[in-house]
């Protein structure tokens, strides 16, 4: 389902399932460190930094956490190459051009093929509705309730990574700038043709801590030690007040803050980003055996604030995540994203395995 323009339309009528995950079966509590199990393979992979792999505490204890964060468990990833930062757009604009290749928010849009995925007798909709797009921030010039994103979030008929604030927009002078408007799939089309892939959601959080466990940042405890910003995230009164304190009022430069222990930049703010897997809020839960597990064939995506969603775990937070507001900028935090269409603060990297290693799915 292509909810590129559904969602402002006819979202409410949908009904989503996905394919069959696994998960893993372990649990546990933190600890200070990391036992790091590989050793760097002797090929190195360019712009890619090598993630040794071992056990390590997912998730968090901590009280003010998000459920879906919770519990902390132990789990274990095998060795592998990730990107050092986002793709940016100057990277992604050098695939397009080699393939030809269209993303879902810049595809014409066909009614007749639209209509066999809605419900019997729904409405035809009107053609001036039916054009591309995407979801853009658009901040209020005033305070606004919290609890209802249409105020900061407007869909933008025209919006792309190309022109990631709509028609009259571009990318020029956003070349460093993590690639954003990425649907799943597109995320997907990218990493077949790097030779790569998307890393699932252990693997992100494992190297977004760089090797130490227990940590509520990826730095340590403090958000900003010493009045440091160590990453691009929104300081202010969200969504009006943006005060760019960290240099930033939206997304920023690849590699503009200091990498971290593993040699990876920006794994906490600037964008969020896509992982392989689908969202589950239970699955911490569920590994631990505080909830039921999915039997086979059970739908595995699960999102008691958005019942009928198909949605892929986005990690890391983003240039929006405020105090006041969305505190996600934590190695912990996951949420969903839906898998067929794209915001204008999500992004992604990518990993690749050793040589010889045979992927195991969380």
């Amino acid at each position: 389902m292509n909810r590129r323009f559904l969602i402002p339309i006819v979202s409410s009528l949908l009904v989503f399932s996905c394919s069959q995950s696994e998960t893993q079966d372990s649990s546990g509590s933190s600890s200070s460190s990391v036992p790091l199990s590989q050793a760097e393979p002797p090929q190195k992979e360019s712009g890619m930094a090598w993630i040794p792999g071992g056990e390590f505490t997912m998730g968090t204890n901590e009280a003010d956490a998000y459920p879906a964060e919770k519990p902390a468990v132990n789990v274990r990833v095998e060795g592998f190459w990730m990107d050092i930062h986002e793709v940016t757009n100057e990277e992604y604009a050098k695939f397009t051009e080699e393939t030809g290749y269209l993303t879902v928010a810049e595809r014409p849009i066909d009614w007749e093929e639209l209509k066999k995925q809605l419900p019997p007798g729904t409405p035809k909709i009107p053609d001036e509705q039916l054009q591309p797009g995407s979801m853009v921030f658009s901040p209020p010039p005033y305070p606004v309730p919290l609890n209802d994103i249409s105020r900061w979030w407007v869909w933008v008929t025209g919006a792309n990574w190309r022109h990631p604030y709509g028609p009259g927009s571009s990318i020029e002078g956003l070349e460093k700038h993590p690639v954003v408007h990425i649907a799943f799939e597109d995320a997907e089309a990218y990493a077949q043709w790097a030779g790569k892939r998307l890393p699932t959601e252990f693997e992100w959080e494992f190297a977004a801590r760089g090797g130490v466990n227990g940590k509520r940042f990826a730095w340590g405890d403090e958000l900003t030690p010493s009045g440091q910003y160590l990453a691009n995230t929104f300081q202010g009164n969200f969504p009006n007040e943006n005060l760019g304190s960290d240099g930033f009022m939206g997304t920023s430069p690849v590699k503009s803050f200091a990498p971290n222990s593993f040699g990876l930049y920006d794994m906490i703010g600037n964008v969020w980003e896509l992982t392989s897997d689908w969202y589950d809020a239970l699955k911490l839960a569920r590994i631990a055996g505080e909830a039921p597990k999915l039997d086979e064939g059970m739908n595995p995506c699960y999102n008691p604030d958005n019942p009928f969603a198909q949605e892929r775990v986005i990690k890391g937070g983003s240039f929006l995540c405020a105090a006041n507001y969305c505190v996600n900028y934590r190695p912990s935090a996951r949420t969903g994203q839906a898998y067929d269409s794209g915001t204008s603060n999500v992004g992604f990297r990518l990993v690749k395995d050793a040589p010889g290693k045979t992927l195991g799915m969380n």
